[in-house]
């Protein structure tokens, strides 16, 4: 109205609406500020995802908190994620299905022993599981070996193949950087692949006192924890970078596995990163189901 009727002041068109002219500027001095917090917000967003490109909302959400509060910036999640997806920074999941697992072997299989087991404490339960990682024109594989308390990866090694002297190399590496507390056994979780089965594997698990727990259905919650380790290595981390040959990929792997170790969040450990829980052995609240234990509460309503 104002640029329509250049003759007419501010003053008397706020009147004629109702409002004063104080309001009138507080409206776009707010909008500028909410641009100019939201422009912040992305700027640390970015910083993030310079190292973490598929970190979830959630977590960069919680990340976030220290930066917010020093700026005095109020935002809630919702209101976060649509400023994310507003600036196309939304991440999407996506789907594999390579097969690593081959259980018709003539080796022993062992039977399942975390079914319906809480974890405590660091270096109780082990779990181990094999991915497949597209590189160039070939397939690597990455043995992985995750403390299920702390979700702390405390053994990988990669390789061109899927024999079990590489898969060893994992768990000598987990090995080599466990402390054991007195009273308390470990259990070493697997699938009922070759490698897993196979007499060197079992021999040093047992030449450790280490108890052997293996999956006996098939099912991925059976080792859920293994499984979601994979997918957070690949997903959000090795497929974004194009990586010719096995030395790369190894020296990838490893700087990922220090971003994942060190600095990204769970929400099934109270958000905290894996390297504060397993170093300090800190009770955590869980934000995220326990994959171990039978919803008592699910009914068949038929």
């Amino acid at each position: 109205m104002k640029h329509n009727y250049p003759g007419v002041s501010l003053g008397k068109i706020c009147r004629l609406l109702g409002v004063t002219r104080q309001a009138y500027y507080q409206h776009f001095w707010y909008y500028e500020q909410i641009s100019f917090e939201e422009e912040l917000i992305i700027c640390e967003v970015l910083k993030i995802r310079r190292d973490h490109r598929h970190m979830g909302g959630r977590k960069i959400y919680e990340l976030l908190q220290p930066f917010l509060l020093a700026h005095q910036i109020k935002i809630g999640r919702d209101k976060f994620f649509d400023v994310l997806g507003a600036n196309y920074l939304l991440v999407k999941r996506r789907k594999k299905q390579t097969i690593t697992t081959n259980s018709f072997h003539r080796f022993k299989k062992y039977p399942n022993l975390i079914r319906d087991m809480i974890v405590k404490f660091p270096d109780e339960l082990w779990v181990s599981d094999i991915t497949y990682w597209k590189i160039k024109d070939s397939f690597v594989y990455i043995s992985l070996i995750t403390d299920a308390y702390s979700r702390k990866i405390v053994g990988y090694h990669l390789a061109d193949n899927l024999q079990t002297c590489e898969t060893i190399q994992a768990l000598e590496m987990a090995l080599s950087n466990l402390v054991t507390s007195e009273g308390l056994s470990l259990i070493h979780h697997s699938d009922r692949g070759s490698q897993y089965c196979s007499n060197e594997y079992v021999k040093l698990l047992e030449a450790n006192n280490i108890s052997i727990s293996m999956t006996e259905k098939g099912d991925p919650l059976e080792n859920a924890i293994a499984e979601r380790v994979n997918g957070i290595l690949k997903e959000e981390y090795l497929n974004d970078y194009n990586v010719e040959n096995t030395q790369e990929a190894t020296e990838l792997l490893e700087a990922v596995i220090k971003l994942y170790n060190n600095e990204r969040p769970h929400m099934s450990i109270g958000n905290l990163t894996p390297n504060q829980v397993h170093q300090s052995n800190l009770k955590t609240e869980k934000l995220w189901k326990n994959y171990y234990v039978k919803n008592p509460i699910i009914v068949n309503l038929f």
